[in-house]
Order: C-alpha cells, then sequence, then structure tokens
C-alpha cells in the first residue's frame, strides 16, 4: 500500500503561466485534488469548460480517510464518467449491526430495493478513489478536454474583483499569478482559501476525540458495520469495525475529551487497543492513524461573490453516518451545471445564490442528523446516558425500540424542500419523486434510467404526450418518453406515478426534480424551466 502514497499522480512542471508577462485569466480554478475537487473538474470538462486543479501535493491523500460512499455519489459518479471502477473494487456492504457491551442488540439491512444499478453502499479507501478520479482526468485530457492538474501548486493568496478571482501561486521554482472567472475552493476542513477571505465557520465543536487506525489483517469477520457500544474492550466508550479492499480494517475508538493526541497516536498506545479489540493472538499491520475531534460546522454561505465553497471547505460534520465526502460531491453535482449556464450567459448570476442556499439547507440536515448521532454516542450527561443505555436494552427485544437507536444515521441524498427552483407539485405522486428531490433510478429495457438522463434539463413523459424538444429564452430542453409497460419490475410506476395515469417530469442537469404535472401543460413547463435557471 505504501507505494499509492509515495507516486506522484501529476508531479510538478514548469508552466508557461509562470513565465507569462500579464497573469494569465483561466476560466475556472479548482483549489485542491481531493474527491470533491476532482470530481468538480470533471464534471466541468465534461461540459467543454476549461478548468485548472491547483494542489500543494502531488500524490494522493495519506491514509484511507473517507471511506464510506452511498449510491447517491455512485450515481453522480456514472453521470460525470464511471463508478464502475469504484464499485468494482470496492467492499460492497448493506448489513449493520449494533452491539451493547458484548450483546448484539440490533440489526439493520440498507439492501435497496431492486431496480437500482448501483448498492446502498460500497467501502473504498479514499486515495483509490482519488487515484480512479485522476485516471478519469487522464482519459478526458487524451480526448482532448480542457482540464489540467499543477501539482506543488499551493495558493498562498487570493484577490477578489468583481469579474474575477486573482491567485498567486507558489511552486518549487518560486511563485506566480494567475486569474480566474470563477473560483472553487475545495481545499478541505482547514481551507486556506476561507482562512485567506476572513471567513469561518459556525457550529458546534463537541468534547470527544475518535483514534482512526486502519489495519492489515487476515480476518473473519463478515462484510458488515459493526458498532459497539460500552464494549469489554473500550469500556464507558464506543468503537467501530468496517472492511475496506485489501484486507484492510477500519477501526474506530472513542478516547473522550481530555486527552493528548500525539502521545494517544504513538503505535506503543495504539497496539495494545487494538489487540484488547481483537484479541492477542490476531496479527495485523498499521496502516494509518489518526485522531479526529467531533465537529459539526459550517459557513454562513458557500458563495463569496466569484469564489465558491465545496466539501469540508464549506462545512464539516462527525464521521458517523458517511456524510462528508457524500455531501462534498452532492455540492459539487448541485453547483457545476448553474455555473455552466452563468458562464455561458444562459442564467443570472443569482443563480449561484441557489447554489449556497440549497446546499447549506443540506448541510443544515447533514449537521442535524450527525449532531444527534453524536449525542446519542456521546452522552452529555448521566441522565442522558441512562436515557440512551434504556434504549439499547430496549432494542434488543423490542422492535419500536430499534429506531431510536443512532450509531450514525447514514447519508442519504437531499431533497431541496423549499427551494426557489422548484415549481408548485401538480401530480398527486410519489414523496420520492416530488420536486427538488433527487430522481430514483428505475430499470428499462436499454438500461437505466439515470444513464438516460444524463446532464442536461430533460422534459421526461411516461405515458405521457410532450414535444420532442423545446427552447425557453435560449435553454434547450429534450424528451425522454418512457412507458411503465417498458418496465415490468413496475419501479417506474412505483417511484414516479403512484396511482396516476401518466406523468411529465422537468428534470435537472442533477438529475434532481424541478416540476411534475400529470400531463405537459407548455405555458407551466416554459415556466417551470426559467425558474428552475434562476429566471424568475
Amino acid at each position: 500500500m505504501s507505494k499509492i502514497f509515495e507516486t506522484p499522480l501529476y508531479p510538478y512542471t514548469r508552466h508557461p503561466d509562470q513565465d507569462a508577462a500579464t497573469p494569465a485569466r483561466h476560466k475556472v480554478i479548482v483549489i485542491g485534488a481531493g474527491p470533491i475537487g476532482l470530481a468538480a473538474a470533471i464534471d466541468l470538462a465534461n461540459q467543454g469548460v476549461e478548468v485548472l486543479v491547483l494542489d500543494d501535493n502531488d500524490k494522493v491523500s495519506f491514509g484511507s480517510r473517507a471511506i464510506c460512499f452511498a449510491k447517491r455519489q455512485l450515481e453522480i459518479l456514472d453521470r460525470i464518467g464511471s463508478a464502475d471502477p469504484f464499485v468494482e473494487r470496492g467492499v460492497e456492504w448493506d448489513v449493520g449491526k449494533v452491539f451493547f457491551d458484548e450483546r448484539e442488540v440490533y440489526k439493520f439491512d440498507l439492501l435497496a430495493e431492486e431496480g437500482h444499478r448501483r448498492p446502498a453502499f460500497i467501502n473504498l479507501q479514499q486515495y483509490h478513489f482519488e487515484n480512479f478520479l485522476v485516471d478519469r482526468v487522464r482519459e478526458l485530457q487524451s480526448q482532448g478536454a480542457p482540464i489540467e492538474i499543477r501539482g506543488q501548486n499551493k495558493v498562498e493568496a487570493i484577490g477578489q474583483h468583481d469579474d474575477h478571482v486573482t491567485l498567486e501561486v507558489e511552486t518549487p521554482e518560486g511563485s506566480y499569478t494567475i486569474e480566474a472567472d470563477w473560483l472553487i475552493a475545495c481545499d478541505g476542513a482547514n481551507s486556506p482559501t476561507r482562512r485567506m477571505l476572513g471567513l469561518d465557520f459556525v457550529g458546534r465543536v463537541f468534547e470527544d476525540n475518535f483514534l482512526i487506525a486502519d489495519v492489515i489483517m487476515e480476518a473473519d469477520f463478515p462484510t458488515e458495520r459493526w458498532f459497539w457500544f460500552d464494549p469489554p474492550f473500550n469500556k464507558g466508550q464506543s468503537a467501530l469495525l468496517h472492511k475496506q479492499p485489501d484486507n484492510v480494517w477500519r477501526i474506530d475508538l472513542q478516547l473522550g475529551w481530555d486527552i493528548d493526541k500525539e502521545e494517544e497516536k504513538k503505535p506503543e498506545n495504539v497496539i495494545p487497543r487494538l489487540k484488547a479489540m481483537l484479541g492477542e493472538d490476531v496479527k495485523f499491520d498499521l496502516e494509518w492513524v489518526s485522531i479526529y475531534t467531533f465537529q459539526c460546522r459550517r459557513m454562513e454561505k458557500f458563495r463569496h461573490g466569484r469564489t465558491l465553497f465545496a466539501g469540508d471547505a464549506a462545512h464539516q460534520v462527525s464521521p458517523f453516518g458517511a456524510r462528508g465526502a457524500n455531501s462534498g460531491m452532492q455540492d459539487t453535482d448541485n453547483l457545476v451545471w448553474k455555473l455552466k449556464l452563468v458562464m455561458d450567459g444562459k442564467a443570472p448570476e443569482s443563480l449561484l445564490d441557489s447554489y449556497s442556499s440549497e446546499r447549506v439547507y443540506g448541510a443544515d440536515e447533514n449537521i442535524t442528523n450527525s449532531t444527534r448521532s453524536t449525542d446519542f454516542i456521546t452522552p452529555k450527561s448521566d441522565m442522558s446516558r441512562l436515557l440512551r443505555d434504556a434504549v439499547l436494552d430496549l432494542a434488543e427485544d423490542f422492535e419500536f425500540a430499534r429506531p431510536l437507536v443512532n450509531s450514525g444515521r447514514l447519508s442519504v441524498p437531499c431533497t431541496y424542500d423549499g427551494s426557489s427552483l422548484n415549481s408548485a407539485d401538480a401530480l398527486a405522486g410519489p414523496d420520492i419523486s416530488r420536486p427538488g428531490s433527487p430522481c430514483p433510478d428505475a430499470p428499462l429495457p436499454d438500461g437505466f434510467l439515470l444513464d438516460l438522463l444524463g446532464d442536461k434539463l430533460t422534459l421526461l413523459t411516461i405515458d405521457a404526450d410532450g414535444p420532442e424538444s423545446f427552447e425557453e429564452d435560449g435553454i434547450e430542453v429534450k424528451r425522454l418518453a418512457l412507458s411503465v409497460r417498458d418496465d415490468p419490475t413496475l419501479a417506474l410506476q412505483r417511484r414516479y406515478l403512484g396511482s396516476a395515469a401518466s406523468g411529465v417530469y422537468l428534470i435537472r442537469p442533477d438529475q434532481h426534480v424541478a416540476a411534475r404535472r400529470e400531463t405537459f401543460d407548455e405555458p407551466l413547463f416554459r415556466a417551470a424551466v426559467r425558474r428552475a435557471t434562476g429566471k424568475e
């Protein structure tokens, strides 16, 4: 595994920008070549937007870091390239077990209903994830796409202007200045961009610390998520065990608040903890060790002039629930199509304010769920602990108590209820496909629905008439005509029509529903296009 950390993926090379008499101007610059920055850049390049990625590193991230990726994120990967290598390398799982002391008290199954292309979750180390995204960048470059990554290019200063952003970049051969029409900051939880612009987070830092240890071992544990409350090997605290590819196992151990982080990360202190959990006879090697503190925080808004923040640079949540990288990819999914329309002059700049409002809504949803998980995992008073332990005791024998057990509510895609881009719902259809929701997948004779939707505004008609295409204020909308007769599983009927005989949907480029009615009404759908693109 060490080789993947050591190999430069985008080594430093001198660029003509460094010798230009005046600063070169780029359409979009992305700071950070982690999963979120790379996903944003790939999405832009797919749509023909010139994009430059700057990173102070030249390799994948050290350590597995984010490991748990949900079905929605795999669907986004399908839209921007292909999720196949991620799924093929990842470990699929759908069963989770919760233990109290040594007793199993609760078991859940996340297996998605039939008729979805992608599994509920995969576990895949972040270094593999980044590696596959860089492979996708190289593939796009070989096809002539306007995308570039510059390693060992560290942004040291940022200047905001009405029509561009100026960046001072440090390299092994000195500094240079470049400009961007738009800047996307994906530079992590300690975002230098946020600091340079004098911005900060609002939210909570919880008084607790967790040890993350990735260990390489041959073990016969099943491919499940195991979570312990008050286990005998970590009394009064909690623990988590998860399988990754390559015989790597993720172990999280709660340590408490008043600790010496550097001491706790030393192998001589980590290894005894792991042996207490796994058994003295289990052979393992440490791959990566880190300590994190629970934080549930976000920026007040994600757009600041021509700088847009995404991923951990914009928001942080505790890792239980897999809401970090997953929500970050939903950020870029929401942002890129809006930025493309603005850059093309087909939408007002105010459309980008909806990126902030919708993703702040999503961040608040994640923070609420993450805070509740944290409060359950780490009770803040004796009474809270008594109540939690009572719930765990009841869950062992009574089904009604099991939904109250909270070892980390797992990531689900955000539905943008109340968004200014939504049109009034005029179809008494399923809740799962209401305006603002991400489109649920469905099997079709020639593949799956989400593959056919692509990344453009689409008029989806199901057993309904409608034009093959129409244009509204410079924006073209093409039709995808389907029938429930094409789907023997009836998933299309259940997920999009319910009891209705037909349905017509306006689908955004990020595959979220903008409007739906039972039949096509041209004036109303033209208005829905204007509303979905920030013109009403």
